[in-house]
């Protein structure tokens, strides 16, 4: 059975297929359920999930401002995956600019640093999207 997150983001996008493209073809999300009706697509990829819904100016939409592009501003969407160099290659292939290359980064959490292989993409509306390869922990270096 399909196990929902406690915490799931709906992003407004102005065109569902292009996104889809973007989540499903390119990242790898799975395509848990859609509402082509509503123009509503649910996805997840290990637990990480996202909905995505089709901006449409009669439906009634909970929208608190006007959108324009870069939707999002002010939050990055982290995701969890196996390995980021498949993903930057078909990114690649798909004609999506990494935002920000590719960098191993440590992030001290107490007394541990916790290591990643990340980058950052902008999905076709702006979204910004960070993939994460986990490098494991370590020591932290005195502060």
């Amino acid at each position: 059975m399909f196990e929902r997150s406690k915490l799931v983001p709906e992003l407004m996008v102005t065109d569902l297929a292009n996104s889809l493209y973007f989540w499903v073809s390119c990242l790898g999300l799975e395509l848990a359920y859609q509402r082509l009706e509503d123009g509503f697509a649910y996805l997840d990829l290990n637990g990480a999930q996202v909905m995505l819904e089709q901006v449409d100016s009669e439906a009634g939409q909970w929208l608190t401002a006007p959108l324009s592009k870069p939707f999002g501003r002010g939050i990055n969407l982290q995701i969890d995956v196996v390995a980021v160099a498949p993903i930057i290659q078909k990114l690649d292939q798909a004609g999506f600019p990494l935002y920000r290359e590719c960098k191993d980064t440590w992030y001290r959490a107490d007394k541990i640093e916790v290591g990643q292989r990340e980058f950052i993409v902008q999905d076709p509306d702006g979204y910004l999207v960070r993939l994460v390869e986990r490098l494991g922990e370590r020591p932290a270096c005195s502060i």
